[in-house]
């Protein structure tokens, strides 16, 4: 069960990652540029832990350099898409995507390409025809999930409704309670 607490880590770091990157974009105070430059500090990341991390790894192991070029080309391919797809994001926040619509379009419409394209790479035994009815129902209810986390999000309060509320919990019309906790709560 080793394999899903791995999993499991990638599902927490990219499920941060949208945010995340949202959140450099916005912080580079930058609006036509802060995107890329978010991006190129993402490449640096990579850099650190995808190019460093296994060289050491590597050379620690005694691994041989022998690389056959079918290996290299999956593997540059791999991050090839990769890189793109980090950027596909970056592009659509700068779209005005927010992160949580755009991330959640990603984390629904990747799991169907990769079930799709996995497929087509190494057909099931027995042909098309011969996959199982649950596993089109799965497919299509990720599509549908990610449609409707997509529509039906919650948004914030709107800024008016927020600050009322918080003074009509207020005891006396908003005035707050001698030794309270602000809300009108007695400590």
């Amino acid at each position: 069960m080793t394999w899903l607490l791995f999993a499991l880590m990638t599902v927490a770091c990219w499920g941060v990652y949208g945010i995340l990157l949202h959140a450099g974009k916005i912080n580079m105070g930058d609006s036509l540029n802060g995107g890329y430059k978010a991006f190129l500090l993402v490449g640096a990341a990579y850099f650190v832990t995808a190019v460093l991390a296994p060289l050491f790894v590597l050379i620690g192991n005694g691994a041989d350099w022998n690389m056959p070029l079918k290996g290299i080309g999956y593997s540059f391919a791999a991050g090839v898409v990769g890189a793109i797809g980090a950027f596909g994001v970056l592009l659509a926040f700068g779209a005005k995507g927010s992160p949580a619509v755009v991330m959640s379009i990603i984390f629904a419409g990747a799991p169907v390409v990769n079930a799709l394209v996995a497929m087509a790479l190494s057909p099931p035994e027995g042909g098309w025809g011969k996959v199982p009815l649950p596993f089109w129902i799965g497919i299509a209810m990720a599509a549908l999930g990610g449609f409707m986390v997509t529509r039906f999000k919650p948004g914030p309060p709107p800024k008016g409704k927020a600050a009322a509320a918080e003074v009509a919990a207020l005891p006396s019309g908003g005035e707050a309670v001698p030794g309270g906790d602000g809300a009108g709560r007695q400590n």
